[in-house]
This record gives structure tokens, sequence and C-alpha cells, in this order.
């Protein structure tokens, strides 16, 4: 592949997720780390990709211009820091620099108490115009978080976060989230399609995700007429997340167990499965980032005028060796 042919595809790729990974573009296009990071730093300097640890983002308005004036400032607390949610940050933070938006974010840890304090410091610190929350939703406490948000003296959207489909709150809330029943259904079907036909799942305890998994493997398996189980005689195991994946297939080769012929393995998240080479759904997590922005201007420019929503987003599969049957790695 020609140069200008992997910038092309380097900059359709970031256009589509927001980001990009060195090492994935390298395995994809077939080329060294090396070439990718040359590439990358050769489009920086056109100022039409911005260079990340490992990667590369769409770029910011250039540091050289006077600050643009924004429009809101909306506060953003996310449940942690680190796994899973970057991406997300990432996001809203690209849409708050198109739009005009600035982006206060704090870190919370998945505990309910801490949510509202730090919920809390944003509201009263009289800053913010608007919220993207990922609040913790489980259990007897879930319909109070709630009410209580919808109570807040500014709008809000849950950021992977969804309420239960009628809630008796002030106003209606709204949300945009990852549609995981559908990428676990996604899982599912590409397993099949291989040839599988006994499908195990491993979920990850304590997750807010592991109830949709459950919901879209059972709905799949029933679709396809399979056994949804996760006993004994199983040739392929979907597993959420990727440190719990890549730790089966640890084990696996540890007991002489071959993956994908043996056993296939499709791992939920796609954060680090490329380390593994394991075949992964992939959350939208860049764009959900994106859209809960575009929300809240848009909530905040129309008011009460714009009806309610509540945004779905299809994860995408990412084929790696672990899931290949023999016949189509042939």
């Amino acid at each position: 592949m020609f140069q200008v042919q992997r910038h092309e595809r380097l900059l359709s790729e970031l256009r589509r997720s927001g980001a990009v990974r060195v090492s994935d573009l390298a395995r994809d296009l077939g080329v060294s780390e090396l070439t990718i990071r040359r590439d990358i730093a050769a489009l920086a300097a056109r100022n039409l990709v911005h260079r990340v640890h490992g990667g590369a983002t769409l770029p910011t308005p250039a540091r050289s211009l006077p600050a643009r004036r924004t429009a809101f400032t909306v506060g953003m607390v996310v449940p942690s820091l680190d796994f899973y949610w970057p991406p997300i940050v990432a996001g809203a933070r690209a849409a708050g620099a198109a739009l005009g938006v600035n982006v206060q974010l704090r870190g919370s840890s998945y505990d309910p108490e801490e949510d509202r304090r730090q919920i809390g410091r944003l509201v009263d610190a009289g800053q913010v115009q608007g919220l993207l929350l990922a609040p913790s939703l489980d259990g007897d406490d879930a319909d109070r978080m709630i009410d209580w948000i919808t109570r807040l003296p500014v709008p809000t959207i849950l950021v992977e976060r969804q309420p239960r489909r009628w809630t008796s709150t002030p106003r209606p809330i709204e949300w945009v989230r990852s549609d995981h029943e559908l990428g676990m259904e996604i899982a599912v079907h590409h397993l099949y399609e291989q040839g599988h036909r006994r499908i195990g799942l491993r979920l990850s305890d304590g997750s807010p995700t592991s109830a949709h998994l459950l919901r879209g493997w059972r709905r799949a398996c029933a679709d396809l007429g399979i056994t949804a189980d996760a006993g004994d005689g199983l040739t392929a195991l979907i597993v959420h997340s990727d440190p719990e994946a890549i730790a089966v297939a640890q084990t696996c080769a540890d007991r002489g167990i071959r993956i994908p012929d043996d056993l296939a393995i499709v791992s939920y998240d796609d954060e680090v499965a490329h380390l593994a080479e394991l075949t992964a759904i992939r959350p939208p997590k860049n764009h959900v980032g994106r859209l809960a922005v575009e929300m809240i201007v848009s909530r905040l420019l129309d008011g009460d005028r714009r009806p309610a929503q509540g945004v779905l987003v299809a994860p995408e599969l990412v084929v790696r060796q672990s899931s290949l049957s023999r016949r189509v790695r042939v």
C-alpha cells in the first residue's frame, strides 16, 4: 500500500471512530508500527491529526489561535478515569471543542454516594449549564438516584446508562449508550457462522454491562435454536472483558487447549484484546461521548420544545485469529 493510500485509510478511520491505535493500523495494513508512526507524524505536521500516546485523534483548534469563548460549560462525571472510559471522555471533549463547549471532568468510583458528592460539587459551584453523568444504577438505589438526578437544576444526559423504560420522575431523563445486547448478538451470530453450536458466556462480576450482555446472549441463542448454557462441551466462549478473556486464553495455553481449534474465544470491549489476537466486540465509546455532548447542547438550545431522547449506538465486530474456523483460515 502506497503512503497516500495509508494516509487516506488512517483519516477515514479517524473520521469514523475519532481515534486510532498505531498497533491496530499496523496490523490491519500489514506494515510496521514505525511506518504508521511516521504517517501520523506527517499528517500531524499538516494539522490533519493530533498525535497522542500510541495513536492519533481528530485535531482540536490550533493552540496558536485565540481561545474561542465557549457557549456552555458542561460537567461530566464518570466512574473511572482509566479502563473503558477514556475514549468516551475523548469523544466528549472532541465534540466540545467543535461546538464551543467546555467539558469539566470529574471521576467517581461506582459508588452512589460518591456519585452524588461529585455531581453536587459541580452543581454547587454554579459554573455548569448541563451534566453528562454515568452514575451507579444497581440495586434498590437506582430509582432514588434517577429521581435525584431529575431534580437537579440543570439538564442531564446519562452516558452508558439507561433508566427503566418508565420512571415517575419530575421530568423525562435522556440517555445515550452502547447497544450491548446487540453487540452480544453480533458475537453469537459470528461464532454460529464459524460452525459453533455450544457457545458459552463468562461475565464480569459487578459490571453494569453484564445484564445487557446476558440478555443479548440468551436472545441470540434462542433465535438460532442453540443451547444457552455455560456447561461442559463448549466449543466457543464469549468473555467480558478483555483482561478476563486474555486470562482465559493463557489458561487454555497452559492446559494444551488450542485456540481456536479446540475453543474459539470472543472478547467484549476491545481495549487490549489485540495484544492476544482475540476477536472482540468493540463498543462505540468515542461516538457515545460525542453524541452525549451533542444531545446536551441540543437540550440547552431547544429547552423543553424538543422531545426527550434515548439513543442506542451499535458496537462493531473486530475479527482476529481467536474465532476463525479452520476452513476460514485456510
